[in-house]
């Protein structure tokens, strides 16, 4: 139980039966080496999403922005929003009427008659989930809000570029339910939030799915060195973090003054007045770089009117680098190497950003001096520079030690033994940044395995809304749903908009209204209240379960939390037995009928599940 939790996102009905069965240390050897593991099964419910195997420039060509798709479409922007929101409205007209319908064929109870769990009927069991300094609300969140089960949340939606970001989240969500490959969809996530970028910047939705497929998944049990370099090159983390725009103000300038004079000869060569004009205060093509302006066009002071800033040093990716890519907020370094560090990756840019986006040096806005990083001279040397810097980063004994405290403090504790974190260092140097390795020794170790550290981890949303699906052996057409609860509790996928990526330790998560959402969540998977989900609660305690509501509480218990409930848990739980849509009685059948949803969604908000 303890390594399907911590190494995965919990168990499935059988999975317990099936690790005993081929020994817990082969099971563990197989995570760890996810490609000898058959995950056919996962790739055949990914087809239903086919923007993740299509490149940034497709997205960007089959996902327009609304001004590009207006168009296309020989419309105004207006007249193109105006038709987007009638489409909206009709669908939304035909989804409620097949509601209606669905609504008047349905059995037992309406759901406005099934109860949430309220703030005093489980008091106790909030006391018991808090950690020591929870955090005071976690803020309103962004992307996926809203009502899970609402007809606009139809993602099929023509070619908006919201689609691109729905469907990663839903194969992110499928994946962590329905792969087998356990391990490696853990270390998907926890990579990409220590790499993280935001989905709603800019750009960046049409390029997170190639930056999560081709620069995350490849190399997330893999050398360190590689993961770093992959992700310094993305055009996802170079628009993020602005690097993309980063030069060297003297070159950038240089080269403005030789753009320009080219200009002149080439259009006065053929005695051609140049459609720039005189090459002053004019956008270059496909690109938001400006040349300069001449003194009619200045304003007071003479400062350009209605310009924009010119280009210069960005410091950005040079600062979470190493801040929070490489040695840590504590790694030893001053303002005057991320200053050095900026310098050597000046260049760093994108051909084509807004048409096929890839990386691309550019040596000609690149400072050609050389650097002093950490001590060290960089010689000057174009790409080599930032090639230098990821080599000295990747390999630095501060890095190891934020990488390893990183890890241990995702699988093991909030505060990790710190005699397990040196160990974990020591193989991160000596393996030369072999993540599988430094797993290994992580997960073979006393620590992870010892009694002060079982259940000691509270899920963040992520975790809990595919564990308990699996846990419920859940089947989802279209999990866009459990997106939109994702959220709702506290943790929208790809809308974390600071560069440190979500949080792994408790006091980020747990909080009053988080707990009830928590809560309401798990009622509502159970009790079959989300669109595109089916959940059989009879199959999953079997028939026998039904006939007492004690005994139907027993077998939940046993069940879910492998009969692992804490004597405050288990009278919380029997309280809830007197509630009376508990255990009730229909119009159709006066004979009592206990409401096994109701027991297993109860079950699942319980202390001990809410833990890994």
């Amino acid at each position: 139980m303890h390594a399907l939790n911590r190494l995965g996102f919990g168990p499935r009905p059988g999975d317990i039966e099936r690790v005993r069965q081929i020994g817990l240390e082969k099971w563990i050897n197989q995570q760890l080496n996810p490609n000898s593991i058959d995950d056919s099964a996962l790739e055949a419910r990914l087809e239903r999403f086919p923007t993740l195997t299509m490149s940034a420039s497709q997205l960007l060509e089959e996902f327009p922005q609304p001004k590009q798709a207006a168009s296309q479409a020989g419309l105004t922007k207006e007249e193109y929003q105006r038709m987007r929101q009638g489409l909206a409205q009709r669908r939304e007209e035909r989804q409620g009427m097949r509601d209606a319908a669905q609504t008047s064929e349905v059995a037992g109870t309406p759901d406005a008659d099934r109860p949430s769990i309220t703030p005093n009927d489980k008091a106790s069991m909030e006391a018991e989930n808090k950690p020591n300094q929870p955090s005071e609300g976690f803020g309103k969140q962004q992307g996926f809000g809203g009502d899970p089960n609402s007809p606009r949340m139809n993602f099929e939606d023509g070619h908006r570029p919201q689609r691109i970001i729905a469907e990663l989240a839903m194969a992110k969500l499928t994946r962590a339910i329905y792969s087998e490959r356990q391990l490696n969809e853990l270390m998907v996530d926890f990579w990409f939030n220590h790499f993280n970028v935001f989905a709603a910047k800019g750009a960046d939705k049409w390029l997170l799915t190639s930056y999560e497929r081709d620069v995350i998944r490849p190399h997330v049990m893999g050398k360190f060195r590689d993961l770093l370099y992959a992700t310094a090159e993305s055009p996802a983390m170079l628009f993020y973090l602005d690097n993309w725009l980063s030069a060297d103000p003297k070159s950038f300038e240089r080269l403005q003054r030789e753009l320009a004079e080219h200009r002149q000869r080439f259009y006065g060569l053929y005695g051609m007045n140049d459609p720039f004009g005189s090459a002053t205060g004019r956008r270059w093509p496909n690109n938001n770089r400006r040349f300069p302006q001449d003194p009619a066009r200045q304003g007071q002071n003479g400062r350009p009117a209605n310009q924009k800033k010119e280009r210069g040093l960005n410091e950005n990716y040079a600062r979470e680098l190493m801040e929070l890519h490489t040695l840590g907020v504590d790694g030893g370094y001053a303002q005057q190497d991320v200053i050095e560090v900026a310098k050597c990756f000046t260049g760093w840019t994108m051909k084509a950003p807004r048409r096929y986006p890839e990386f691309h040096f550019d040596e000609r806005i690149h400072d050609p001096g050389p650097k002093i990083v950490l001590g060290q001279k960089i010689h000057a040397g174009g790409i080599k520079d930032g090639e230098q810097v990821l080599d000295m980063l990747a390999r630095h004994p501060n890095t190891a030690k934020f990488i390893s405290s990183k890890l241990a403090r995702r699988f093991v504790a909030d505060t990790p033994p710190a005699a397990l974190v040196d160990r974990m260092t020591k193989t991160f140097l000596d393996t030369d940044g072999d993540i599988r390795a430094v797993l290994h020794t992580m997960i073979f170790s006393p620590e992870f395995w010892s009694r002060q550290t079982y259940r000691a981890k509270i899920k963040k949303p992520f975790e809990l809304v595919a564990s308990a699906a699996r846990a419920l052996g859940a089947d989802m057409d279209v999990p866009l749903p459990l997106v939109f609860w994702t959220a709702r509790i506290g943790e929208p996928l790809y809308q974390c908009q600071p560069p440190t990526g979500y949080s792994d330790k408790a006091e980020t998560w747990v909080n009053t209204g988080a707990l009830l959402n928590r809560l309401n969540f798990s009622l509502a998977l159970a009790s079959n209240r989300m669109r595109g989900a089916r959940v059989d609660a009879a199959a999953l305690l079997g028939q026998d379960a039904a006939a007492d509501p004690r005994a139907s509480l027993d077998r939940a218990i046993e069940v879910l939390l492998s009969n692992q409930a804490s004597p405050q848990t288990r009278a919380t739980l029997e309280k809830q037995l007197e509630d009376p849509q508990v255990i009730r009685a229909t119009l159709d059948d006066p004979v009592k009928q206990i409401d096994l949803s109701m027991i297993v969604g109860l079950v699942l908000g319980a202390p001990e599940f809410q833990r890994r």
